[in-house]
């Protein structure tokens, strides 16, 4: 079982600050989250008037902070599946190239010596042992100017190398606003959002996404013409599949852990693998038989001192498949010191795949070139690919239209083995299992009837589909998933791109997917 630590402080009433209105509320509001909802373990409150913790006093001076941070982290306590989180509310300081969170005693004309650098923050998390730490800051400030620069690039920098994932909520040249009509921070409350049954946020990447659409809608809504842009920090690119709502996360999303946990195998990244494996067995209440057995390879061959072994990885399950109901692992596997004779090959696309998914149809359909462009990142070729099969699959040609009853009623085994090949090549960021849970978040209810346009308008707005309140043409989608917003893909060669609602609902509406 993970154990899940944070420590979470909020300031209004600062000393020699400007006084914020909503950041200690805005902490308790955190602190009662991680405690009742997400469940964890112990949770540090810190703010101007917080209870005691053990009869010791929690105001969030400095020297009682870097106090309870040295008590905390003298030794590593934490271990690979563990959380650290660090939430902090108020104003923050960029000084001498270095950002500083200012705590209720921060002097903006001595910030060296009365502020709490971002780097000391990060090096105590990364001390703690546990493989994930997550530093939240609803802290641009700048003290309270709208005007200069905030704090964000120099944490951004020390994020990058650290791999401590970093949420900010502006950008350094932006204000971070609290709302009065909500009596909190526009920031804190679209995460509480996100992270929440609203959202249904599992991992880094989603509650990103719903960050930069939640944010400036809520400004706007409230504020007007403003601009406040939160972003995120989470490197390496695996760091963005990390699960952290387990209660919220989906088969794709556990597929995606899976997937990079076999690459850190098959790279002979034995610690990043384990940790990987370990996520997964939390994200699947323990029973993954996948993730156990990987497990219990790593864990004979780090004992017996041999060099593991990476037998042939099975295909990663679909999200459609439901877990292994199995609670009981199977014994330890003896050391394998010789490697074992090699595996016939694999049916493989362009350049070998070791994670093949089976290209399964009804209608016996020739999925393989739709799986090559796939895996050659030619996702645009690849999405006409899918139109001209989809076609095909319910006895149409090029240049036709599928109905929606054709959609409704679509081959299963066709449907899956599309969907799987998008999610796989695209590492869960694109298909169209990824947009049905899109368009739910969204407010739809897969009922065949158009969702409205306040429903289908901030379902385009999530895929990228709309942008600025107009339609985007197909041609100007993005066609990567490094860049691309999650579900843009597929869009069926400009049938769902253009916004064709009836497509969309009825596909996704599709009882196997």
């Amino acid at each position: 079982m993970a154990s899940n630590w944070a420590i979470v402080i909020g300031i209004n009433q600062y000393r020699f600050l400007q006084p914020l209105k909503y950041a200690k509320r805005d902490a308790e509001a955190i602190s009662a989250f991680l405690a009742q909802e997400a469940k964890f373990d112990r949770v540090y409150l810190f703010t101007d008037d917080s209870p005691a913790i053990g009869g010791k006093p929690t105001e969030p001076f400095r020297a009682n902070l870097l106090r309870v941070l040295r008590q905390i982290f003298a030794a590593p306590f934490m271990q690979d599946g563990d959380n650290f989180w660090f939430f902090f509310s108020g104003h923050g300081i960029p000084h001498n190239g270095q950002d500083y969170l200012m705590p209720l005693d921060g002097d903006p004309e001595d910030i060296e010596n009365t502020g709490i650098s971002t780097n000391t923050i990060t090096n105590y998390l990364r001390s703690c042992g546990a493989d994930n730490a997550v530093m939240i800051l609803d802290a641009c400030r700048s003290g309270g100017k709208k005007a200069g620069e905030g704090v964000g690039r120099q944490t951004e920098s020390e994020a990058r190398q650290t791999g401590v994932i970093s949420l900010f909520s502006c950008s350094p040249d932006q204000y971070s606003y609290e709302l009065e009509a909500i009596a909190q921070g526009a920031f804190t409350h679209a995460l509480l959002e996100g992270l929440g049954i609203r959202g249904r946020c599992a991992t880094v990447e989603r509650l990103n996404q719903y960050l930069e659409h939640r944010v400036p809608e809520l400004v706007s809504q409230h504020l007007g013409r403003v601009r406040q842009t939160p972003y995120t920090i989470a490197e390496p690119l695996n760091r963005a599949h990390l699960i952290l709502m387990p209660q919220h996360a989906s088969l794709t999303d556990i597929a995606t852990l899976k997937n990079d946990a076999y690459r850190a195998q098959v790279n002979q990244n034995w610690d990043l693998a384990q940790q990987l494996w370990i996520r997964v067995l939390a994200a699947a209440s323990g029973r993954d038989m996948d993730a156990i057995e990987a497990l219990q390879r790593i864990a004979v061959a780090k004992a017996s001192g041999t060099i593991p072994i990476q037998s042939q990885p099975q295909p990663i399950k679909s999200p459609a498949q439901p877990k292994s109901s199995s609670l009981t692992p199977p014994p330890p596997a003896p050391p394998l010191e010789i490697p074992p004779p090699p595996a016939p090959p694999l049916s493989r696309g362009v350049g070998g795949d070791l994670f093949d998914i089976p290209l399964e149809s009804e209608k016996g359909i020739d999925y393989t070139r739709l799986r090559d462009l796939l895996k050659a990142g030619e996702w645009k070729k690849a999405d006409h690919e899918t139109y001209l099969r989809m076609l095909e699959a319910v006895g149409r040609k090029g240049g036709d239209w599928i109905r929606a009853e054709e959609l409704l009623n679509f081959p299963c085994k066709d449907l899956k083995t599309i969907d799987r090949l998008w999610v796989h090549y695209s590492n869960g960021h694109f298909g169209f299992s990824v947009q049905k849970k899109i368009y739910v978040e969204c407010g739809a209810k897969l009922d065949g009837k158009y969702p409205g346009d306040k429903i289908w308008y901030k379902f385009c707005d999530r895929v990228g589909w709309r942008k600025d309140n107009r339609y985007v043409n197909y041609s100007d989608l993005k066609f990567n998933p490094s860049i691309s917003l999650m579900g843009e893909l597929p869009g069926c060669g400009g049938w769902l791109g253009v916004g064709v609602w009836w497509f969309v609902d009825s596909l996704l509406s599709h009882r196997d997917l």
